[in-house]
This record gives C-alpha cells, structure tokens and sequence, in this order.
C-alpha cells in the first residue's frame, strides 16, 4: 500500500522511524483490517506532526489517504463475503450432488449396459442433418453384431434402443458406433452413452461423479440427466 511521505527529508525519516516502531510494538489481537487501518492512521498523524511546516500536507492529500483507508477496510471486507459465500456454495453443491445419486446420465462414450430384459440404449450427437443414420452395435471382439437403421435425423442430439439377441443377452462389453451420411458425404457423429450415478464427490474443482461403470467425470461433462 502506498503512502504520501513529506517533502522534506527529516520528517520523512521521523515518520518512517515511527511506523517503524509503531509497527515493532503492535501486539494487538484486533482483525487484520482493523490492524492495518490502526496503524495507517498511526502513521498518518507521525506525518501530519513531522510535516515541514513551510509545505504542509493540503487537504487533497489528507482526504487522499483517508479514502485508501476506506478502500484497504472495503476490500478485507470484500474478500471476507466472498470467502463466505464460496463456503455457502459448497455446502449447496453436496446438497445437489446427494440428489444426483442415482440419476441416469448422457454421457461422451459408446459402451452399451444391457438390462435385466436385454435392453440397452444410448444416443449420439450429429454435427448436420443425415439422409441414413445407423447404429452398429459391436461384440468385445469389435466384431458387428447388430445394425439398428435410424433412416434420416437432422443435426442434434438423438437416442436409440436395442434388444440384444438371445445370443448376447447379459453379456458385458459391448459397444456401438454410428455411421451417418448426407448424399456422398459423411456427416460427424459423436457418440454417447448412458450410465448411472452411484456416488458424487465435492472438491475445489467442483462436482465428481462416480458411475456405475466405474468412471469417473466431472458434473460440466454430463450431456444430460434423467430419471
């Protein structure tokens, strides 16, 4: 922090030998603010005392650093508010994270989870709008073991549903990947699949979440969620 010293050089040296001391013997238990306020205007008035009298201090310069006072007090008490409310936002990220657990969410990925009945789904994102869309469903092995035709979508977010032939009901591995196409062009298509939140973790980086496939992500990842 800054201070207005005095032109003449033995009432600079005085007034820095007494914030030295000031400064030396403080063993105050005030706040920090409080502290340095205290000790500020201590030295402000060692100034106005050892000020030359032929160039005294104007009341520009006085009301100059009577205003860093209040800026200094501002701050400290600025940061004081953002410190609590970073705590408050904390608190209210477990508490939205505790209503996350077991929410199913969207997700960048192409693993497929069978259900109880040989169910599974997933979803995927065109970069344009496709004249033949399909989903090809792909063994542990990479091997295509299913082809789901979606025809034509538009540019977006889309979802599919697959039953898995008795032959692959409950195994576990599966992929997909989609292959989309306007005219003679390929269009890009991202891939995503769904999981389910088993657990969520609160940190200086935010939000984690544990799935039930066992990754882990953070909550800005998750495309979308549902019940």
């Amino acid at each position: 922090m800054s201070t207005t010293v005095s032109s003449n050089a033995n009432a600079g040296s005085n007034s820095a030998a007494v914030y030295a001391q000031l400064s030396a013997g403080n063993s105050t238990t005030q706040s920090t603010a409080e502290a340095s306020a205290d000790r500020f205007l201590k030295l402000l008035v060692a100034q106005m005392k050892n000020q030359d009298p032929l160039s005294p201090m104007d009341n520009a310069q006085v009301t100059s650093q009577m205003a860093q006072i209040n800026t200094v007090s501002g701050i400290d008490k600025l940061n004081e508010t953002v410190k609590s409310l970073s705590g408050q936002f904390v608190q209210l990220q477990a508490m939205q994270g505790a209503q996350l657990v077991g929410k199913n969410v969207l997700v960048a990925g192409n693993g497929l989870t069978l259900d109880a009945a040989g169910k599974a789904s997933g979803g995927f994102d065109l970069a344009g709008a496709a004249d033949a869309v399909k989903v090809e469903v792909l063994s542990p092995a990479g091997r295509v073991i299913d082809t789901v035709d979606l025809g034509a979508e538009t540019a977006g977010r889309h979802s599919f549903d697959w039953t898995a032939p008795e032959a692959w009901a409950g195994n576990a591995g599966l992929t997909f990947r989609v292959a989309a196409s306007a005219g003679a062009n390929t269009v890009g298509a991202t891939a995503l699949a769904r999981d389910q939140v088993s657990a969520v973790s609160s940190g200086a980086s935010g939000l984690t979440l544990e799935l039930a496939s066992g990754k882990s992500l953070a909550y800005a990842d998750v495309k979308a969620f549902s019940d």
